[in-house]
């Protein structure tokens, strides 16, 4: 085996990982975004350096669309299946920032695209709620990050059905929340959640209002949609004064999974049941990776959603 194929055999594990650590960024503030967004380019940049050496092509295909103009990363961690915070829009001046949470199986590798639907990854869904604002209106004043702040668990494994790794995750989405109020303290903040990242929410949201303070009651709604579950037993448990909405497209296969939670396994009721208290959203005939697909009714219901327009979604 050569040096090359070993490092990336054993990538993520926790045994010699090629990547570097992430180094010291200048703490967020309106003043420091542009440094921040610097330090965190120079840091892909040199993640991308790894990739070409040690021959990970599909790592390295990724960091290179990661570098295109324009585009601006809060955090990045090439380590493992990696982490990566990006930005689109103004973070100071925005009325509304929106943030997609995703699910299971997300990586720096699928931060764009997965199998010709970019829709479905972070970055991918991130554009097109982007996209989709302007068509509803010619100055949204909105701002969307795409989240992958913590590290998703896989589909096909045990981490699925617990809420450990959402626990891990629950904790950095609230430090970020306090973050981005230092930035912006006056945005409302909204919550795309999908699949196991709507745990993640869940759990931010159950600790969020003792945790961060201000910066939890920014949060004006959370949508889960291809869920789970989120360990909570009702919507009211989650919202506060925030509004809490559940969507589940007729084609997810999330349907079949027993929404059940006894000695820490399982996530709990079911959010587009009645029993739950959400406000169901017409999610069409969805697939569980396409609810923010391009002309989708889901799409155009989160879209409203991020826009605090609660009028103007369509119930399921």
């Amino acid at each position: 085996m050569t040096i090359s194929a070993l490092l990336l055999t054993t990538a993520g594990t926790g045994h010699a990982d090629p990547y570097a650590a992430p180094g010291p960024v200048p703490v967020l503030a309106p003043s420091t975004l542009d440094a921040r967004y610097a330090t965190e380019r120079r840091t892909i940049e040199q993640a991308l350096q790894t990739a070409h050496q040690v021959g990970d092509d599909e790592r390295a295909k990724a960091l290179g669309a990661f570098l295109e103009p324009g585009r601006r990363f809060l955090y990045f961690d090439a380590r493992g299946d990696g982490r990566a915070i990006e930005v689109i829009g103004d973070l100071t001046r925005a009325q509304r920032v929106v943030l997609l949470v995703p699910g299971a199986d997300t990586t720096l590798s699928y931060f764009d695209d997965r199998a010709g639907k970019p829709w479905s990854t972070p970055a991918g869904g991130a554009r097109a709620v982007w996209e989709q604002a302007y068509k509803v209106t010619p100055d949204p004043d909105i701002a969307i990050v795409a989240w992958l702040g913590y590290a998703a668990p896989r589909t096909f494994s045990s981490d699925v059905l617990t809420d450990e790794r959402a626990g891990q995750g629950a904790a950095s989405l609230r430090r970020f929340l306090r973050e981005l109020h230092r930035v912006n303290p006056h945005a409302q903040v909204g919550l795309l959640c999908h699949s196991y990242g709507s745990v993640v929410c869940g759990r931010a949201a159950l600790a969020g209002s003792g945790t961060a303070g201000d910066a939890w009651r920014s949060v004006t709604d959370i949508a889960l949609y291809g869920s789970p579950g989120t360990t909570a037993w009702s919507a009211g448990r989650l919202g506060g004064a925030a509004r809490v909405w559940a969507g589940r497209g007729s084609a997810d296969w999330m349907q079949d999974v027993p929404h059940v939670r006894i000695f820490g396994l399982g996530l709990g009721p079911d959010p587009v049941s009645p029993g739950f208290g959400a406000r169901v959203f017409d999610a069409g005939g969805s697939g569980h990776s396409d609810y923010l697909a391009p002309g989708s009714p889901s799409l155009r219901n989160l879209t409203y959603i991020a826009l605090g327009r609660p009028a103007d979604v369509t119930r399921g």
